[in-house]
């Protein structure tokens, strides 16, 4: 089947004296966020048909991989059971289920039957009708006899919330439309708090909507006028205020109220200046924020609730510049903090007299982080644990005794001997001579010095760090003679506060370096060779690979761009679209500032493309998706058709009832990533 060919239209436009042309501008549907223009349309579907073209002779292989990823997961898999009050609550698949039915049941039943259970949601049921269904959040009242859940069943993210009476299991009549699916109930289960998304999908006020009435008649508690800044409401581990936080990349504000009454006396901690990041939580009698304003990698302070004010704040465990405080939970005996400490995660404890204890984990390398830990008294902190050789664990940490208790190891149905792999840590050298992490994962029978195919993952945005965690599916991989890599690029979080500054702005470029010279060290040390090479990224991590693809398309033998984040520039320019207004902190404002704008241009990876070879490449996108617009991967395809030298396959495939995430369901996923593994073996002609 022939590939199809886009249209070439005439289309300029100038900034800072600047005039680019962009002949594939027409891809933009002018009605957006409806796309309904039938040439766009019909350009995507002549895509999409050539992707299910090139992979008809492929189904053999795409099925089979299908039920090895298939055979890893537990077909009636359930959560650890979490206890809330005088309830139990849990999550439960169904074998051939794509999605969950959650339920709970009384803590006086120790050994709960069938007629214990009460189904809280049952998803299944309700995404039945619907091609993408997604259950953002649910939120149980205080009195445990209402539930409000917010579901998107397009892909949009603009969630309904909706109101479930458990004692009948009757649907109230209350429907509040263009959410972020979250709820915070007031004291008295007679409201609750949420935010509402604006035209352009931002998240910017906070409403109160009293149950039974008009939802156009919801009080609004506060609303954001700088669309830089988005805006999200939670409650306390205390359960006693209620958080409002705006906040963009690099610089928050938060306010609070009492939670057990609804009122609109919010009060600020501390107000938003540039750079200041803080987020709060409760314990009794005392506020805890997480705060960089003294230290680049944050402390952690206290402050008396009658006088929280930022001149009062007081440190109760300083970060440094090995020691980054993460995250926290203010219990009311103790505050868990999750830090690293030289790249290494961390679990710690202080209690009210600052005596600190810091948890033991069984292994040297692994990744760490709280589980649902909802009690306001903690006995036992609960915790997730893995490594790239050790499958996904729940501990409970007992503060009694401190033994760490395994209440749950991920089980792989098909079978998984941790002894037949191999992990590492190493570090490479930069261009600029700063040292970068790379994690590696591989068979023990595999020799490393003879050129393996090597699956290469990146991210680097947004000081989002990515953790070398275990993964079921790269078994795939692993077991077909792949070496599996991370590389922990500057402009995530992995070594620090500062690793994240390392890449963004006018060092963003630090980041697509970093990603090129570890494949390079790679290759020199004999993991791989020029051309065996798989590299892969999602939305940011698409302008990683984007940038890759460019700079040193001799290095790669496929290319994964999920929802690639490549049309850089001409996003940046325009402050209509859902999240450019936030971006700016973290690319640079090419609206006002010149030299942003020709930096952008300089690295954006649709503005670079060249008349060149180019390696074997799959992209993907959303119709729907409001992070990373469809049209971003449709003219970036577009244009490589246009100009590259080669006649390596390039396939695009457009969810046209999904968004960022591609389609949902569990068992779905699987199927694309099945395909996407075929893709990588066809092509690097791996058995």
């Amino acid at each position: 089947m022939t590939a199809p060919v886009a249209e070439r239209h005439d289309y300029t436009f100038s900034h800072h004296g600047i005039e680019i042309s962009d002949p594939y501008h027409w891809l933009k549907d002018s009605s957006y966020p409806d796309v309904d223009d039938e040439q766009i349309l019909d350009y995507l579907r002549a895509e999409n048909a050539y992707f299910d073209a090139y992979f008809s002779p492929l189904q053999g292989t795409v099925a089979a991989i299908y039920e090895e990823l298939k055979a890893r997961i537990e077909p009636d898999d359930s959560t650890v059971p979490v206890v809330d009050g005088k309830y139990v609550y849990q999550s439960r698949y169904f074998e051939g289920a794509d999605y969950p039915i959650h339920v709970r049941w009384s803590t006086a039943v120790a050994e709960p039957t069938d007629d214990d259970v009460e189904v809280l949601i049952d998803e299944p049921s309700l995404a039945r009708e619907h091609s993408y269904f997604r259950l953002r959040d649910y939120a149980v009242s205080n009195n445990a006899q209402l539930l409000a859940y917010g579901t998107d069943t397009d892909g949009s993210e603009r969630y309904r919330i909706r109101i479930k009476d458990l004692d009948s299991g009757v649907l109230l009549a209350d429907q509040l439309d263009d959410t972020t699916g979250h709820v915070v109930w007031v004291g008295d289960d007679r409201s609750f708090y949420y935010v509402v998304l604006d035209e352009q999908h931002r998240p910017y006020m906070v409403k109160r909507h009293e149950l039974g009435s008009d939802p156009d008649t919801d009080l609004v508690i506060y609303e954001e006028d700088d669309p830089s800044f988005f805006v999200d409401v939670q409650r306390s581990t205390s359960k006693a205020f209620i958080f409002i936080t705006a906040e963009d990349h690099v610089t928050s504000e938060v306010r609070y109220l009492p939670a057990d009454r609804p009122t609109n006396d919010l009060k600020v901690f501390s107000k938003r200046r540039p750079n200041h990041l803080y987020e709060v939580d409760h314990q009794s009698g005392r506020f805890v924020i997480r705060t960089n304003r003294e230290q680049m990698n944050f402390d952690l302070v206290v402050v008396d609730e009658a006088t929280p004010d930022p001149k009062h704040w007081e440190v109760v465990l300083p970060g440094s510049n090995e020691h980054y405080i993460r995250d926290f939970i203010a219990f009311s005996n103790y505050i868990a903090v999750s830090a690293r400490n030289a790249g290494l995660d961390q679990i710690l404890l202080v209690d009210r007299e600052r005596n600190m204890t810091e948890v033991e984990f069984p292994e040297p390398v692994y990744v760490v982080g709280f589980s649902e830990n909802v009690e306001t008294e903690l006995s036992q902190l609960r915790l997730n644990y893995s490594s790239l050789v050790t499958p996904n664990t729940v501990f409970d940490y007992d503060m009694s005794t401190g033994e760490l208790i395994s209440r749950k190891v991920k089980t792989i149905p098909s079978g998984y001997e941790r002894n037949n792999f191999e992990s590492a840590r190493i570090t490479i050298k930069a261009r600029d001579q700063i040292e970068i992490p790379v994690s590696l994962v591989w068979r023990k029978d595999q020799r490393l010095d003879s050129g393996n195919p090597l699956y290469l993952y990146g991210y680097g945005a947004y000081g989002y760090g990515t953790s070398p965690s275990f993964s079921t599916s790269i078994i795939s991989l692993l077991d077909r003679g792949f070496i599996y890599a991370i590389a922990h690029v500057r402009g995530g979080d992995e070594l620090g506060y500062h690793w994240y500054q390392e890449g963004k702005l006018d060092r963003r470029v630090n980041t697509f370096h970093d990603f090129i010279d570890a494949a390079e060290a790679l290759i020199e040390r004999g993991y791989t060779q020029a051309g065996k090479i798989a590299i892969s990224g999602g939305s940011a991590g698409g302008s990683l690979v984007g940038f890759a693809a460019n700079d040193s398309p001799e290095l790669w033998g496929a290319v994964i761009s999920h929802v690639p984040f490549v049309d850089i520039l001409n996003t940046m320019l325009d402050d209509s679209l859902p999240l450019t207004p936030i971006e700016w902190p973290e690319w640079g404002n090419p609206i006002t500032d010149e030299r942003a704008f020709r930096y952008i241009r300089s690295y954006s990876p649709y503005d670079q493309i060249e008349s060149q070879h180019y390696p074997a490449m799959l992209v993907t996108a959303g119709l729907n998706d409001p992070r990373v617009t469809y049209w971003e991967p449709a003219k970036y395809v577009a244009k490589l058709r246009h100009v590259k030298t080669d006649d390596n396959i390039l396939l695009l495939r457009t969810e046209m009832e999904a968004g960022h995430g591609g389609k949902s369901g569990r068992l779905v996923r699987l199927q694309e990533l099945a395909e996407e593994y075929a893709f990588l073996f066809h092509v690097l002609d791996v058995d």
